[in-house]
């Protein structure tokens, strides 16, 4: 007999929690870090067969779009070694702290990152960033009426060679429509943003 909660997953257009069992977990790769990976076995409801899949264990992160009275965005250029590529990215970073919202997170990485405070926030979404393998949910937000803060953070590795500067929201939109910029959540975020008239001007 068919399932009546399956008959039209499309109907409501909402993703819903649903969970399959998992018979076996083994973890693969595990340190002091936030991020693990590990390997369930699950089975599909009602089926026979086991099969295996790779979890990225994440807790989460915050991306932060922030624009100044000018209507510029802050901007970080970083070199991620896995792409082989140095990004164009927006002020983000995880949730890796105790008992902290992603907003409190947000405020965090803006001051960090950009050296930034700022007084109004907006939480566009929340989106998973690759669901096939992670859990990863990541926040997104806008910031604005901003100000400089003193920031004692001190960056290494990778985020020791970031750059930082300001560009249009236009221009950075243009960039992301003509596929010149191509980090996930930052073209997530310049178009989320839009599309609900938080930045840019909203055609219609």
């Amino acid at each position: 007999m068919t399932d009546p909660t399956r008959l039209d997953p499309f109907q409501s257009l909402t993703d819903r929690p649903e969970s399959w069992p998992v018979e076996a977990s083994a973890d693969l790769h595990r340190d002091d870090w936030v991020v693990a990976l590990r390997k369930d076995t699950i089975r599909a409801p009602g089926g026979e067969k086991e099969f295996g899949r790779l979890v990225l264990e994440h807790p989460g992160a915050v991306i932060v779009l922030a624009l100044d009275d000018r209507e510029r965005v802050c901007l970080l250029s970083q070199y991620r070694h896995p792409a082989q590529h140095r990004f164009i990215e927006l002020p983000a970073g995880l949730l890796d702290g105790q008992g902290e919202s992603p907003l409190d997170v947000a405020k965090r990485e803006l001051n960090e990152e950009a050296g930034l405070a700022a007084e109004e926030w907006t939480q566009v979404s929340t989106t998973y960033s690759s669901p096939g393998i992670s859990a990863e949910l990541m926040h997104l937000f806008v910031a604005r009426g901003l100000s400089r803060a003193d920031s004692d953070f001190e960056p290494e590795h990778e985020e020791a060679e970031m750059a930082r500067g300001w560009a249009p929201y236009a221009d950075v939109y243009d960039a992301v429509v003509a596929g010149r910029l191509t980090d996930g959540p930052l073209v997530q975020l310049v178009l989320l943003a839009r599309a609900r008239g938080l930045a840019g001007a909203v055609e219609g």
